[in-house]
């Protein structure tokens, strides 16, 4: 999305990052829902907060979008304080929260007029932006049906062109694909990709690695109202092990499987007729493997190389103990401590 002459996009009042949070502290009665959490937001980047119901994401979205106020911390959003410039934060912001804010009797193009109007870009501003928005997500075609005749993905993009009329330099989308199918959802990913690109830094929550990882630049993983992970995908691949090579046998006779973790060594690990061992050199782990098994006359149904997947990590980090629905602290995991930087904790 470009930037019109005279909008907020275009007044370019920004220094530093479009989000900086630091120390955010807030609680509900007992329940400490954020604990110190520190964020920053590029112009232009998707940020992906991923966390388990209760993390905190959403309270974090409230307290940026000016809802609720902290109890500790500091907060700018678009270059203006949160606590003592809510209405200059109001005005540079768009939000989507999980469920859709639209008028079900109203067209698509009245709602987005009535909300633009709500924005105060006047009667002929807000024509001009339901028009342009009606073209931008594709929905010209259905903006004079009533909006309770749309699928849930025409009103999830409905529900986002309204969050984008103001032209606002940050966007904070609330688990924006929640009960789409496939199709929508992948739809709503490359929105969200063209709003990003141009220029509108994007906090997005989410419970789906998949969906951090298909949109984000960085991905900051949540739990007990803590920060316990944060990083580019390729940063928290990284920070989720090493390569494995995977053999599975043709059967799991305690024979054969004996015998294949006998001429892997002391690091090859059984469960039924898959034997793995770590392959911190990747390929050249493969081949000395492959290698191996050839000289001690084993047959194999398979053999390959695999990488712990981000999904993998994220259930780690975020598991909850028996018997418990919530967690309220969090397990030791990675955590970036700069820039790039990765460390156990």
């Amino acid at each position: 999305m470009t930037p019109s002459e005279g909008s907020v996009l275009g007044a370019g009042d920004l220094s530093g990052p479009a989000i900086e949070v630091e120390g955010l502290v807030k609680s509900f009665g007992q329940y400490r829902a954020l604990r110190e959490v520190n964020l920053r937001v590029p112009a232009g980047s998707v940020v992906c907060v991923l966390g388990r119901n209760g993390a905190g994401k959403t309270t974090t979205v409230r307290i940026l979008t000016t809802l609720i106020r902290p109890d500790a911390g500091r907060a700018l959003v678009a270059g203006h304080d949160i606590a003592t410039e809510p209405e200059r934060v109001r005005a540079r912001i768009g939000v989507a929260w999980q469920g859709a804010s639209l008028d079900q009797v109203l067209t698509g193009r009245q709602n987005l007029r009535l909300m633009g109007r709500f924005h105060h870009l006047g009667a002929r501003g807000a024509d001009r932006r339901a028009e342009e928005l009606l073209e931008q997500f594709g929905m010209t075609y259905a903006a004079d049906k009533p909006v309770g005749t749309y699928s849930g993905g025409m009103r999830r993009r409905l529900d986002l062109a309204v969050s984008l009329l103001p032209e606002p330099q940050v966007l904070f989308l609330d688990e924006p694909t929640t009960g789409l199918d496939p199709i929508s959802r992948t739809d709503t990913w490359q929105i969200v990709r063209d709003v990003a690109g141009g220029g509108t830094a994007v906090l997005l929550t989410t419970q789906d690695m998949e969906e951090a990882s298909a949109l984000a630049d960085v991905i900051v993983v949540l739990a007990g109202g803590r920060v316990l992970l944060e990083g580019t995908p390729s940063e928290l691949t990284a920070a989720a092990g090493l390569a494995r090579v995977r053999v599975t046998l043709p059967e799991s006779r305690p024979e054969l499987v004996g015998a294949t973790g006998r001429a892997l060594g002391p690091s090859a690990t059984v469960a039924g007729r898959v034997v793995t061992v770590p392959a911190p050199k990747a390929l050249a782990d493969l081949a000395a493997v492959v290698e191996r098994l050839r000289r001690h006359g084993i047959e194999v149904h398979d053999v390959g190389l695999e990488h712990p997947t981000l999904a993998e990590l994220y259930a780690e980090l975020t598991a909850e103990p028996a018997g418990r629905h919530r967690r309220t602290e969090p397990r030791p995991g990675p955590k970036a401590i700069g820039p790039g930087a990765l460390e156990r904790v």
